[in-house]
């Protein structure tokens, strides 16, 4: 019997790769993808609803408010989404005995040490985005015994989404310059190998339930980024980069972002 995999938030460039990726080649996985217009989590009516009327082996949660900036100006936005829907959809894979596979992210830690972030460090986020994911992972924690909480750094798609791969090459259509930070220092990660690392945690299957890292391993700054981006689009000649020790934000971002991944799983 084929497994049946939910993956919520399916609009997203994460969601989107993993449909691009397995979605027509994998016969023996069922994949279900719903946007947020399909299934909002943060209703926990319409949540219930679905998952009655619904079966699922895994639900992989995409969904998120990922807007750093903004969740400082609307917290409730971003607790009501990444916590409070977290929480509803916890319940459900409760109820249900769904595995939650659960994307995190590095910034539910405040960037003060010097060495990779490991899953035993304590967590300390320093902005609203931080602080709403954490709880979402402690609601997981809380009410699951079989979850796989993701933490990722610095996602991005070549194809899908808003991000800064994207915007880099924008830019460049348009701007000879671009002044770009080295104060935080962070690993890329492409979501298609963040999507390759989930799909084999199903198709192994795994059972190394609770909190992993994830990332691709290459640290760098935000600048070397940019630089990496237009090098491999043909573009370092034509556009003047420029280093610069800080940008400002309106939320606060941790310095240093590094994961120690979370070797357990091997992805192809």
């Amino acid at each position: 019997m084929n497994k049946k995999v939910l993956v919520t938030g399916a609009s997203g460039q994460l969601g989107k790769t993993i449909k691009a990726l397995f979605y027509q080649t994998q016969k023996e996985i069922d994949f279900v993808f719903v946007s947020k217009e399909q299934l909002d989590i943060s209703n926990e009516e319409v949540l219930q609803s679905f998952f009655n009327m619904n079966t699922f082996d895994y639900c992989i949660n995409c969904a998120a408010y990922t807007n750093v900036e903004q969740a400082e100006k609307t917290p409730e936005i971003a607790y009501q989404i990444n916590a409070e829907g977290v929480k509803y959809l916890a319940e459900a894979c409760k109820t249900h005995e769904i595995v939650l596979i659960h994307i995190s992210t590095d910034y539910v830690f405040d960037g003060e040490k010097e060495t990779p972030y490991t899953t035993t460090d304590i967590p300390n986020p320093i902005n609203v985005y931080g602080e709403s994911k954490l709880l979402g992972e402690r609601h997981i924690q809380r009410i699951l015994e079989k979850y796989f909480i993701i933490r990722t750094s610095w996602l991005y798609s070549k194809k899908f989404g808003n991000n800064f791969y994207k915007t880099i090459l924008k830019k460049a259509e348009t701007e000879t310059e671009l002044s770009i930070t080295i104060e935080n220092l962070g690993c890329p990660t492409n979501t298609v190998t963040l999507a390759t690392y989930i799909f084999n945690i199903i198709n192994q299957p795994s059972t190394n339930f609770g909190v992993l890292h994830f990332c691709d391993e290459k640290v760098m700054t935000w600048y070397d980024f940019a630089k990496d981006i237009l090098k491999e689009n043909q573009l370092l000649n034509t556009i003047n980069l420029v280093k610069v020790n800080n940008y400002r934000t309106f939320a606060r971002r941790p310095k240093y972002s590094v994961l120690l991944n979370t070797h357990d799983i091997e992805y192809i």
